[in-house]
C-alpha cells in the first residue's frame, strides 16, 4: 500500500509540474494560475481513489482465484494418489496374468519363435525379390503377423499360420517359372506406363526387347536408362515371343548386380569419345590412310592387269608402263645396246614415281598414329593429375575413369598403325611386282638388243 501511495505522489507531482509548465503558457496571472492548479488536485485526486479501489477489487478476486487453484490441487493429489495404488494393484495382477499366459503357452511359445523367426526371414527375401512385383501385397500380411508372433497379448490364428505356409511355398515355386503378367512400368522419362512384363524365375524382368528392375523401396518396376548390347536385348525379345520349348535368354544370376556392371561399361561409341581431340584426329589420320590405301590397291591392280595384258600382246600400248618403255625401244632400234639401256633406265625412272605414289604417305601414317596416341595418353595423364590435385585421391573412379580415357588414345593409334604397316606391305609389294616386272622385260629387251649388235658385228 506503501508503494502504491509513493507512486501517486510522483504521478501527482509530475502532473502538476506538467499542468504548471501548461499554465505558464496558458493563465493571464497568478490567481488564475492557483484556481487552475486546486481543480487539476482535485481531478487527480479522485482518480486516484477510484483506481486504488480497482487494485482493493482485484486483490480481492485474486485471492479466491489462488484458494480455488489450491482446492483443485488437493482434489488432483487425491486422485494421483488414488490411481498410483490401483496402478501397484495392476502391475502386480499383470504380472501373474503373465506368468499364466506363459505357463499356458508351454510348448506353444517356442513355435511362435519359429514362426516368428521364419516371418523374419521371408520378410528380408520378399523385399529383394522380384517376384514380389508380380505380387506387391506381400509383406503387408507378413509384418501383420510378425507383429501377431512378437505380442504377448495376441495370438496368430490357423488360418494366418497357413497363409505363411502359402506365401513361403508361392515363394519356391514361383522360382522356378517364366510367367507374363500386366503391370505398371516406369519409363526413364518419368513416364508410367501398364505393359507386359515377362519375369525369368527371381532372376530378371523384361518387356520386350527392354530389360527391367524391380525397386522395392519405391514399390514400383523402372525401366533401365540404359540396356545392354544388342546381344542381351535381342535374347529378351526372343524370349518375349517364344510360345513354347527352349530358346537363348541372357540371364543374371546375381539379380542385378552384373547387370548394371553391363550398362556402366561404355559403348564403342563413348571409349572413341573418351580419346577427345587427339583421338577423333589419329580416327581421321587412319580413315585418310584408308583412302590412300583404296586408291593403291585400284591403281595398281588395274596396272598390273595392263601390263600383264602388255606382255601376252604383240602390239605395243603406251596406256601402261610396260607399253611405254618398250615404246623407246621402238622407237631406238639401231643404238647400241649401252645407249638403249640409258634410255630404257630413264624410261622406268620415269614410271616409278606413279607406281610408288602415296606409299610414302601411308607408311608415316602408319609411324606417326602410335605417337599422337602416345601425346593424348601424356595430356590425358596430366588432366588426371590436376584432378586428383584438385579432388584429392578419396574417389578411386575417377582416377580409373581419366586413367582409361588417357590410354584409349594409345589404342585408338595403335588400332590405326596396325593395318597401316599391314596394308603398306601389300600395295609396296604390289608397286614392287610390278616395277620388277617392267624391269625385268628391260633387261631382256637390252640382252636381245646387244644379243643381236654383237652378231652384226
Amino acid at each position: 500500500m506503501r508503494k502504491m501511495m509513493i507512486s501517486a505522489a510522483i504521478a501527482f507531482a509530475m502532473s502538476v509540474f506538467s499542468f504548471s509548465a501548461q499554465a505558464q503558457t496558458e493563465a493571464k496571472n497568478l490567481d488564475e494560475l492557483l484556481d487552475m492548479v486546486k481543480k487539476h488536485t482535485i481531478s487527480e485526486t479522485a482518480e486516484f481513489k477510484k483506481r486504488e479501489a480497482a487494485f482493493r477489487a482485484n486483490k480481492a478476486t485474486q485471492a479466491r482465484t489462488l484458494r480455488s487453484a489450491k482446492n483443485a490441487q488437493a482434489r488432483e493429489d487425491r486422485i494421483s494418489t488414488t490411481l498410483e495404488a490401483k496402478f501397484k494393484v495392476n502391475e502386480v495382477s499383470t504380472a501373474k496374468l503373465s506368468d499364466e499366459f506363459t505357463r499356458e503357452l508351454g510348448s506353444l511359445k517356442e513355435v511362435f519363435g519359429v514362426l516368428q523367426q521364419v516371418t523374419g526371414d521371408q520378410i528380408a527375401v520378399f523385399n529383394d525379390s522380384i517376384i514380389s512385383a508380380q505380387f506387391p501385397d506381400r509383406e503387408k500380411f507378413l509384418r501383420a503377423f510378425a507383429k501377431k508372433t512378437s505380442s504377448s497379448t495376441t495370438l496368430p490364428s490357423i488360418d494366418e499360420m497357413r497363409q505363411l505356409w502359402f506365401e513361403v511355398q508361392r515363394e519356391m515355386t514361383q522360382q522356378g517359372k517364366i510367367v507374363n503378367f500386366t503391370a505398371k512400368v516406369q519409363k526413364p522419362d518419368g513416364e508410367t506406363v501398364e505393359e507386359s512384363v515377362l519375369r525369368v524365375g527371381t532372376f530378371n524382368l523384361t518387356a520386350g526387347d527392354r530389360y527391367l528392375e524391380w525397386r522395392p523401396k519405391a514399390n514400383r518396376i523402372s525401366e533401365l536408362v540404359r540396356q545392354p548390347k544388342s546381344r542381351h536385348t535381342e535374347s529378351a525379345a526372343d524370349l518375349q515371343n517364344l510360345q513354347s520349348g527352349f530358346g537363348p535368354f541372357s540371364i543374371d544370376p546375381s539379380r542385378g548386380t552384373i547387370l548394371s556392371l553391363l550398362i556402366k561399361a561404355p559403348s564403342f561409341e563413348e571409349r572413341i569419345a573418351q580419346g577427345k581431340e587427339i583421338g577423333y584426329l589419329i580416327l581421321i589420320i587412319g580413315a585418310l590412310g584408308l583412302l590412300l590405301v583404296l586408291e593403291r590397291a585400284i591403281t595398281l591392280s588395274s596396272i598390273k592387269r595392263k601390263v600383264t595384258k602388255q606382255i601376252r600382246s604383240d602390239e605395243i600400248s603406251d596406256k601402261n608402263p610396260l607399253g611405254r618403255v618398250l615404246k623407246v625401244y621402238h622407237d631406238n632400234p639401231t643404238v647400241d645396246y649401252e645407249t638403249l639401256e640409258l634410255k630404257l633406265d630413264e624410261a622406268i625412272m620415269k614410271e616409278s614415281p606413279a607406281l610408288e605414289r602415296f606409299l610414302t604417305m601411308i607408311k608415316l601414317i602408319a609411324a606417326i598414329a602410335p605417337l599422337m596416341g602416345l601425346l593424348g595418353t601424356v595430356t590425358g595423364m596430366i588432366m588426371t593429375f590436376q584432378a586428383m590435385t584438385l579432388f584429392g585421391t578419396g574417389d578411386p573412379q575417377l582416377m580409373a575413369g581419366g586413367i582409361s580415357a588417357a590410354l584409349m588414345t594409345t589404342v585408338l593409334g595403335i588400332v590405326v598403325a596396325l593395318p597401316m604397316l599391314f596394308l603398306h606391305s601389300v600395295v609396296a609389294g604390289w608397286s614392287g611386282r610390278i616395277t620388277h616386272i617392267i624391269e625385268e622385260q628391260a633387261a631382256g629387251i637390252i640382252a636381245v638388243h646387244a644379243e643381236e649388235t654383237h652378231k652384226g658385228a
